[in-house]
């Protein structure tokens, strides 16, 4: 996938990929407008969303409604290394979920792409040109 950065000014930017524009900004007390997400609330955001994919398709595939199904995430910051040190992604499931699927919606949430490159992050390189 290719993306092309634009630089907006006043701490916005925005990436252009497949015909989409998705902007980010900075926090009014970062000096930014707050008029978007910052750029790493998109990153933790893409994480809740691909593991929020995986569960929807794995109820789709079944005909399991998710009426009443609710995912939520939360983050811990290290305030030493100025870094997440924990992410977790919990699913509410409602009464009416079939108890024989609990533990496989939870595997299928941790199926995300997000998540699996986590844990096999690709090189990274920036380069001048």
């Amino acid at each position: 996938m290719d993306i092309e950065i634009k630089l907006l000014g006043k701490k916005r930017v925005a990436a252009h990929f497949d015909g989409y524009e998705v902007v980010s900004d900075q926090p009014i007390e970062d000096g930014g407008m707050g008029a978007a997400p910052a750029p790493f609330d998109l990153f933790l955001a893409s994480l809740a969303t691909c593991a929020g994919f995986f569960v929807q398709s794995f109820c789709e595939a079944r005909g399991i409604s998710t009426d009443g199904l609710i995912m939520s995430q939360h983050s811990e910051w290290d305030e030493k290394t100025h870094l997440v040190s924990k992410v977790e992604i919990k699913i509410h499931l409602p009464a009416s979920f079939p108890e024989k699927y609990r533990a496989s919606i939870v595997a299928a949430a941790n199926q995300c792409t997000v998540k699996k490159h986590l844990q096999q992050p690709p090189q990274l390189l920036i380069s001048l040109v």
